[in-house]
Order: structure tokens, then C-alpha cells, then sequence
């Protein structure tokens, strides 16, 4: 979901992050074990004609020194195979694929010209619907007004539409309607009605109202009664994948009082799914709790390489720690000319760090040099 359609987040509800402290968890996987013959000597690379997996239905392993058959079938486990799936080399036979289900509804032309992209041709199957009262229809015909999808852009129709298939209970249409009204674009301002919108569509399970209208408790009742009354719908929307619940989620579940337990367990993997998300704050906070040992077990190599990808990805206090992580040797060797790079890059972003000025000023012509370069160079790339 684009940054656009989740405009309230960054307002209201990571005023709440601030006040809460980030924190990481554990994902510990026992070491595998080889197995071993019946006797006491493990085996030692012994390759059978099945790799280990089990030998067909009434086929039996040749002990060492039989004669193999004088012409082998391809296909019967003891020849190798050439070009086929692994299933055929053990010498079973590919499963039945499942009966198609039929499909029974109805069939909607319009938005599958519109996944194709032939925009005029949506365009003319909707409008005749749209116009008849079809929200759907109605949904479409808006969103390639406000795109400008093959036509051309016009933001005040496409309000009208959206409205219209409000209106009618589409959630996705009740979604960006309740947005507009609520900052007054294009349609007069209207928090109110934005908010039962809001609240609808999120009630009918649009991802993106669910986050939005949890941000919006959180702004109406500030401190830990928002953030609980909130918490239902982040927890519905992180699981249809809104990176911005997850990473509210991971901040509630680690810091809120009187959370089960169950879910306090859960932060760290809340958190973790918003940094692979591409959330650049997720990453950064999930590189703190892994080298600080916050809600989990710690890991400075993870820690670093979570550090290096969010700094890579332009935030500037990634950047400030991955100079410290690389001063201090922490989750990776130490690197001088690396560690005054990512200062440099911070400091021209405007992050000022006196610990980190006077390490840069220690630093030799040569290697202040080459990190300027380096700084540069990836500027510009």
C-alpha cells in the first residue's frame, strides 16, 4: 500500500512510538542432528540409488556387490535421471492434481480489462454500471479518474464517484472518500462523516481503514487507553500485511501494560515483518533490539546487517549508528574510512554528533579523503 493512502500514520500514531521504547525477540532453531546406521559408526557419505528418501512400494535395497540388472529402466530408482522432476527419480508417480473448482459468480469484465490494462475499454464496460448503481462499477470509475488511467485525470469526478460507491458500502470506496473528507479534498470537510466512513469500511475489513481508523483513536483518547482500544484493528490490518500496523503492534505489544503474554512474546515478530516490508523505522528499531537484546535473545551480526540495510535505504539515524556499529566493531570488523562515511552522510542530513566529529577529525588526510569519495559516491548513485 503506498505511503499516500496511509497519510494519517505518520501524523498521529508514531507520536506514539516516540513515547514508547523499541525492543527485540528470539528465533532460536535447534542444530539438526546426521542420522546413523543401526550400529555405532554414522554414516559417511554412503549415496543410495534413493538419496535416503524411502524406496518404492516393494523395492528393495541390493546389498553391496549384486549385480545390477543388464538394462535398467529409466525411471526405476537405480539409473540417474535426465530432465525429470525428483518425485519421478524416487520412481512414484505424479499425484492427480485436484479437481478445478467451478467457478459459480459472476464475471466482472470491466475490472479485468482494467487488470490487463485497457483502461478505455474498463472504462466503457463501468460507466453504463456505475451509473446504475453499481458500487463496484462505481470504485473502478473513480479510481482511473483519479489515476488519469487513459483518460484524462480529474480528481473532482473521481471524488464523486468515490462517494457514490460509499454510498452504496464499497470499503474501498468508503476508505478514500473518508479520506477527503477528512482533509477536505476536493468535497467539503467533514470529520465526522470521515470517521463513521472510516470506521465502516474498517468494520467490513479494508486493511487500510483498519490502520487508519486505529490511528484515529489514538489521536482522540492520547496514552494507553487509544492505544488499547486501537490495538483490535492494528492487529487486523498486520495481518492482512499493512507494515504500519505491524510495527504499531510491535511498540504496543512490547510497551503497553497489562498485555497478555502471549502477545507480548509476539513483538519481535510483529517487528521483523514490518522490516521486511521495506518500513525503514522497523528496520532500524529491529537492528537496535537485536543488539541490545530487547524482547529477545541478541545478535550483533543481524543486528548490523538490519542497521546497514535501513542506512542503505537513506535514514539518517541508521546511518549515525552503522558509523558507531563500525567504530566499535559491533556485528562486523572495525572500518574507519566506512564509519566516517555514513557520519558524513548524517551529518549533511543534518544529524549532529559531537562523538562522531571528533573520530572524523582524528582520521588521517587520506582516509578523510577516501570517506568524503565514498559519501559521493553514494550520493549520486
Amino acid at each position: 500500500m503506498s505511503r499516500f493512502f496511509l497519510k494519517l500514520s505518520r501524523v498521529t500514531a508514531f507520536a506514539v512510538a516516540i513515547i514508547l521504547a523499541a525492543v527485540p525477540a528470539r528465533a532460536v532453531e535447534p542444530a539438526a542432528t546426521l542420522p546413523t546406521d543401526e550400529g555405532s559408526v554414522p554414516k559417511r557419505g554412503r549415496i543410495t540409488p534413493h538419496n535416503g528418501a524411502a524406496l518404492p512400494e516393494g523395492a528393495q535395497e541390493k546389498p553391496a556387490g549384486t549385480t545390477a540388472p543388464a538394462k535398467p529402466k529409466v525411471g526405476d530408482g537405480n539409473t540417474p535421471s535426465k530432465g525429470v522432476n525428483v518425485i519421478e527419480r524416487m520412481g512414484a508417480d505424479l499425484p492427480a492434481l485436484p479437481p478445478e473448482k467451478p467457478f459459480n459468480g459472476k464475471i466482472d469484465e470491466a475490472y479485468g480489462a482494467f487488470q490487463r490494462g485497457y483502461y478505455l475499454t474498463a472504462m466503457d464496460l463501468a460507466v453504463p454500471r456505475a451509473q446504475l448503481g453499481d458500487p463496484a462499477a462505481q470504485t473502478l470509475v473513480a479510481s482511473i479518474l483519479e489515476q488519469g488511467l487513459g483518460v484524462a485525470r480529474n480528481a473532482k469526478a473521481a471524488a464523486f464517484w468515490y462517494g457514490q460507491a460509499a454510498e452504496n458500502g464499497d470499503p474501498a470506496a468508503m476508505f478514500k472518500y473518508a479520506l477527503m473528507l477528512m482533509e477536505g479534498r476536493y468535497v467539503k470537510r467533514d470529520r465526522k462523516k470521515s470517521e463513521e466512513l472510516m470506521k465502516k469500511a474498517a468494520d467490513l475489513g479494508n486493511a487500510s481503514a483498519q490502520f487508519n481508523y486505529g490511528q484515529t483513536l489514538v489521536a482522540d483518547m492520547p496514552g494507553e487507553k487509544g492505544l488499547k482500544a486501537a490495538m483490535p484493528y492494528y492487529e487486523k490490518s498486520a495481518e492482512q500485511g499493512i507494515a504500519d500496523a505491524q510495527y504499531a503492534l510491535s511498540q504496543i505489544y512490547l510497551n503497553v501494560s497489562g498485555i497478555e503474554e502471549s502477545k507480548r512474546a509476539r513483538a519481535r515478530e510483529w517487528l521483523l515483518r514490518a522490516a521486511r516490508a521495506g518500513y525503514d523505522t522497523a528496520q532500524l528499531d529491529m537492528a537496535i533490539w537485536l543488539i541490545e537484546g530487547i524482547a529477545g535473545d541478541r545478535n550483533l551480526e543481524e543486528g548490523f546487517a538490519w542497521m546497514k540495510r535501513a542506512a542503505d535505504g537513506g535514514n539518517v539515524v541508521a546511518q549515525n549508528r552503522l558509523s558507531h556499529l563500525y567504530i566499535n566493531a559491533i556485528g562486523t570488523r572495525p572500518d574507519p574510512v566506512e564509519a566516517a562515511k555514513w557520519y558524513v552522510l548524517s551529518r549533511r542530513a543534518g544529524l549532529k554528533d559531537d562523538a562522531l566529529e571528533d573520530f572524523y577529525l582524528g582520521l588521517n588526510e587520506t582516509q578523510q579523503k577516501s570517506a568524503l569519495a565514498a559519501a559521493n559516491k553514494f550520493r549520486s548513485s
